[in-house]
């Protein structure tokens, strides 16, 4: 039996559904208006995925130092090292796209697609943001090898093929993957030594257990200066400032040749352009001052002022270019 309340409370009851529809449809827009015009509104993490110490973990502490002060808020470095990298990006890249979790990428991140099977797309499942730095490896062999130049390697590689040697810091690390290009580049065959890091691949091309190493500028320029190795080029178009008599790869003969050693931010797929405009606004900024190029400088690097469409770019030409270099020359993690 219907009384006489029955139908005024039914009518609040669909409009109170109506508000409620009204607030969902339009609620999320606001608050993501909000955040973005006010970000970041709480601290900000920068997943590395490797050990602290490294590469990667001075120039994601350097950055997140400089960014605090750009942005106004605690920007926090979080290492989660694992599988070369990749336990970190996973965590990182299947955070919520909201710009509070970002990834500091190395140019390892676009070998590592061509080598694990990865439970995320590394090109279409990310938000690039900013590139920050890049530098060259150094290409350095033992004195005992009298080799002055990249020219004189290629030259004893060819007439006595398969009988050098050239350390790496582990099978399916990008040192051995820039050597491997080399070599392909050349057109001459050198034996791999695979070691567990970059150290102990110097300490033993030093003792002269193997013949050549590409180093990066951080581990290998002090040696380099000492006279323990002889530094016959640098990778990347332009000579290092350390090293000014040291040609490029390309003035040796290889015009094509160019590798770089870079690091960079990125996010999960989806974080608002607007903030990503505004961290790469931030870091090219603390990037481009003297303080910082001066750090950098330190560990062989300069700062790299990309657009995030232009560092999407990169990364999706570097994936593609050592895929097709990793199935032609068989290269494996073993």
């Amino acid at each position: 039996m219907r009384t006489a309340h029955t139908n005024p409370i039914r009518r609040t009851l669909a409009r109170l559904g109506s508000l409620i529809a009204v607030c969902s449809a339009f609620g999320p827009l606001a608050v993501q208006a909000e955040t973005a015009a006010q970000y970041p509104t709480r601290p900000v993490k920068i997943v590395v995925g490797f050990a602290p110490g490294g590469g990667s973990d001075f120039i994601a502490r350097i950055v997140a130092q400089k960014l605090t002060q750009k942005l106004g808020q605690t920007v926090f470095v979080e290492n989660r090292p694992g599988a070369g990298g990749n336990l970190g990006a996973e965590i990182a890249l299947k955070s919520p796209g909201d710009g509070y979790t970002l990834f500091l990428a190395a140019t390892s991140y676009t070998v590592n697609a061509n080598l694990y099977k990865l439970p995320f797309d590394p090109v279409r499942d990310i938000t690039p943001v900013a590139r920050l730095a890049s530098g060259p490896f150094i290409v350095a062999a033992n004195p005992k090898t009298d080799l002055k130049s990249l020219k004189d390697f290629v030259s004893l590689a060819k007439k006595e093929p398969g009988k050098l040697t050239y350390a790496s810091a582990g099978s399916g690390s990008i040192t051995h993957v820039a050597s491997e290009y080399f070599m392909s580049t050349a057109g001459i065959e050198v034996l791999h030594v695979p070691y567990k890091g970059t150290s102990p691949a110097l300490t033993d091309t030093i003792s002269g257990q193997v013949q050549i190493v590409f180093g990066t500028v951080a581990s290998t320029l002090p040696h380099v200066k000492s006279g323990k190795l002889n530094a016959l080029a640098v990778t990347t178009g332009k000579r290092l400032a350390a090293l000014p008599d040291v040609p490029t790869v390309m003035e040796s003969g290889y015009p094509t040749f160019d590798v770089a050693v870079w690091h960079g931010l990125i996010g999960p797929k989806g974080i608002p352009s607007d903030i990503v405009d505004k961290i790469n606004k931030a870091a090219r900024e603390a990037l481009g001052t003297p303080e910082m190029a001066e750090q950098l400088a330190s560990d062989g690097l300069t700062a790299a002022g990309d657009t995030p469409a232009e560092f999407g770019a990169l990364i999706a030409e570097e994936v593609t270019r050592w895929g097709h270099l990793v199935k032609a020359r068989n290269i494996t993690l073993k």
